[in-house]
């Protein structure tokens, strides 16, 4: 069908990507907000606007028979997710789909089945893709746990079957750790996730963190090549990179093609991203999950491909077929992406809402700024703490750090603090410009590099 009008289910930096993309399709964008983002930029850009309900995600974002009446009283033939809230929820998907509107994304029956962690590795393992050694579906007893960790080994990853964002994951050492462990973590995914399910994996030391970036039309399915993201924080990504330096020509053909194979073997509609823990040690590569949704990170794969993944997630939900094939997508220079979050890091990244007093935004060659942010505008303390993400290029990565060290020198946010001085410390060290990292790298080098926001930099360290 022809898409005429996308109802915006989301807030913030990708509500505002998803209405550029739309206008530039020339389709019309209802925005949905809460009462505490009437005044945000996606409202001002969109063609209408509409309330769903309080500040509360729960009562607003999250309540879809809310979302979904404001789609259909508007006249939306079409309903845009986003990442986060209801991105993922195979329930809404097919409420939506049910209703006789388009859901930019895949089928409701996909949500489902890769939306389930431990499904995902069955279905994997079917498709030929390997899997990190670890429980073929979700645990049942602790009795089942504890004879799976003694077949893989300790230590032994915990981990949530529903959800995502690190939670309802930990590390076992031994038996007692996973007895006393495993109702942490179950609790846990029931209160962010509404599913307590849990599952194995084998722990990966000095793992890096790669993901495949796929786009598929229900029949045919090709990939954007992969992107690293093993910087993080708490499992929470801060700076993304693509390609990833560590593989190697032949390890990135192979792991680019698992997904495709994957994809293809769940007939995947739209844009959606296969993570994957590569271990540099061994040269070997372990699919862990798939993300039904555009990703956060999305950008760092447009700069290197120059598709437009989020108009072209669009253009196939309205039935139309992928506008490439695999052998014209051509991979070219190295993109960065840096998470710029009102978040204090001079006192444990913590959130940090208030009014921006000013904004002064980089440019220049390969430079973007995807934001939801303008002078004025007053960051609410609801939602995640994201304001923008800071996406440079260039033909190489050094050259790639040395743009986004200019480009942190020129990006100016003032009213609130930010994760701006991380990143300024983080281009300028020499463990990063050799690309000698893993998942677990930025906690270690944090605790050794405290950081101060007006200096933007690391601190000595004092005896």
């Amino acid at each position: 069908m022809t898409i005429r009008r996308i109802f915006v289910a989301n807030r913030g930096e990708i509500a505002v990507r998803i209405i550029r993309a739309a206008r530039e399709l020339g389709i019309g964008t209802v925005q949905a907000y809460s009462a505490a983002d009437r005044d945000m930029l996606a409202v001002r850009l969109a063609d209408t606007a509409v309330p769903v309900g309080p500040a509360h995600a729960k009562k607003s974002y999250l309540n879809k028979d809310a979302m979904l009446k404001a789609a259909i009283e508007h006249g939306c033939d079409a309903v845009h997710p986003g990442y986060g809230f209801l991105s993922e929820n195979a329930d809404f998907a097919g409420m939506v789909e049910d209703a006789g509107l388009v859901f930019i994304g895949p089928k409701a029956e996909t949500i489902r089945a890769m939306g389930d962690k431990a499904t995902a590795r069955i279905m994997a393992a079917r498709a030929g893709v390997p899997t990190v050694p670890g429980s073929e579906g979700r645990i049942e007893d602790p009795g089942e746990a504890l004879r799976i960790a003694e077949s893989i080994g300790y230590p032994v990853m915990i981990k949530a079957s529903a959800g995502g964002g690190g939670r309802g994951i930990r590390v076992a050492a031994s038996p007692a750790d996973l007895d006393r462990l495993i109702p942490q973590a179950s609790a846990e995914a029931l209160a962010a996730f509404g599913d307590g399910g849990l599952y194995l994996e084998r722990f990966v030391p000095r793992a890096r963190h790669v993901e495949v970036q796929i786009l598929g039309d229900g029949e045919n399915v090709i990939h954007a090549y992969e992107r690293e993201c093993s910087l993080q924080r708490h499992r929470q990504k801060v700076w993304e990179e693509a390609p990833a330096a560590c593989l190697s020509p032949a390890v990135r053909e192979e792991l680019c093609a698992s997904a495709v194979r994957l994809a293809k073997s769940v007939s995947y509609r739209g844009a959606g991203t296969l993570e994957y823990l590569y271990d540099a040690d061994r040269g070997d590569f372990f699919f862990i999950e798939m993300n039904t949704r555009i990703q956060v990170e999305h950008p760092v794969s447009e700069m290197i491909t120059g598709i437009d993944l989020v108009r072209e997630m669009i253009r196939v939900a309205g039935g139309e077929k992928l506008s490439l094939s695999q052998d014209q997508v051509r991979l070219g220079g190295h993109a960065i992406e840096v998470r710029i979050n009102a978040e204090d890091p001079a006192m444990g990244f913590r959130p940090a809402p208030g009014t921006i007093s000013a904004l002064s935004v980089p440019g220049g060659m390969g430079v973007r700024f995807d934001t939801m942010l303008y002078q004025g505008y007053s960051v609410p303390p609801f939602y995640d703490s994201l304001l923008g993400k800071l996406i440079v290029w260039d033909t190489d990565r050094p050259a790639a750090l040395r743009r986004l060290a200019r480009a942190l020198d020129e990006l100016k946010v003032e009213g609130v603090p930010t994760t701006a001085a991380l990143h300024r410390a983080l281009a300028g060290d020499p463990q990063i410009q050799a690309g000698d990292v893993h998942t677990r790298w930025l906690e270690g080098w944090l605790e050794t590099n405290p950081l101060t926001p007006e200096q933007g930099s690391p601190l000595p360290l004092t005896a």
